[in-house]
């Protein structure tokens, strides 16, 4: 079988017209590139090159295949250029799954930003409360809030943040606002992912943990989906900070039961490899972490968990 290593060596001799300048283009000593020439000859059972003191000269059969060879060799070399390259500069898409109600906090500005300042690389955003699947889905990088329990990802922690109960001044008008855990059961509460209506909430108080059941005539599995529904004025809802700081700031939800939440509510950047991530998707993990942490959505915490 020829080597396509000795073709492509055979079009750097005549374009450099000579052992010597190609080997020394190629980084070989010039007996081997010219000993590998000769194998290249011996197994195709024809002469390439005529060899004299002063020149090369190609034969027939050598500018036969000088002339079928040359540009696809110059192909792979930029082909194999640009790969380098790309490897240096953030080029190519990334994947990238994140919840359903990403763009209702990070702000769109941030990645216009971030795409500016890389212009060769494209984004993908696969948005869902559902936990992607990294290999099956193709995603470079997830977003993910909570424990990491596949032991193949990397997970990057990004810093932790912490939930609330909140509701609408609309509805505290109407119904009441709660005095105390117990006076949650005779609350509508909007719950994520429940059976039948109901929830167990389990919330860090004064007194340690604390859990209690609570029940809704609205459910979803997106929390945007329950954000806007506690904005409507439908019931009480447990959201992240970073997810209802706008409606707070506003004024469309207001703390209920401040002394009770979630504390440590930790936030993951995960992908595959650390050696295999692409150099566009490494960039992106670096700006998220930055920018998250420089606008205070998340407490700063750089450790890696494998």
């Amino acid at each position: 079988m020829i080597d396509l290593n000795d073709v492509a060596l055979f079009v750097q001799v005549v374009k450099a017209g000579s052992f010597a300048e190609a080997a020394r283009r190629t980084g070989m000593p010039s007996n081997t590139a010219s000993r590998r020439i000769q194998q290249l000859e011996e197994q195709l059972g024809l002469r390439l090159l005529h060899r004299s003191t002063r020149k090369l000269t190609l034969t027939d059969a050598g500018e036969a295949l000088y002339a079928r060879s040359a540009e696809q060799i110059e192909i792979v070399s930029e082909a194999a250029q640009e790969l380098a390259e790309g490897s240096r500069v953030p080029s190519g898409k990334v994947r990238v799954a994140a919840p359903a109600d990403f763009f209702y906090w990070f702000e769109p500005s941030w990645v216009q930003e971030f795409l500016l300042e890389h212009p060769k690389v494209r984004l993908d955003f696969v948005l869902s409360d559902r936990r992607a699947d990294l290999v099956a889905e193709g995603i470079d990088v997830a977003i993910r809030a909570g424990a990491i329990h596949e032991p193949t990802l990397i997970a990057r922690r990004v810093g932790s943040n912490r939930a609330f109960l909140a509701a609408s001044p609309a509805y505290l008008a109407t119904h009441g606002t709660p005095q105390s855990l117990d006076d949650l059961a005779t609350h509508d509460c909007l719950v994520l992912q429940s059976t039948a209506g109901r929830a167990v909430w389990h919330l860090d108080g004064p007194e340690g943990p604390a859990d209690v059941e609570v029940r809704g005539r609205f459910q979803a599995n997106s929390a945007f989906a329950l954000l806007k529904a506690g904005v409507a004025g439908m019931g009480i809802v447990l959201l992240p900070d970073v997810t209802t700081r706008q409606a707070m700031h506003s004024g469309q939800l207001v703390r209920v039961l401040p002394d009770y939440g979630i504390n440590g509510l930790e936030l993951f950047l995960v992908y595959q490899s650390r050696k295999q991530l692409p150099r566009a998707a490494s960039v992106f993990v670096d700006f998220i972490m930055a920018r998250m942490v420089a606008t205070g959505l998340v407490s700063m915490d750089t450790s890696t968990t494998p």
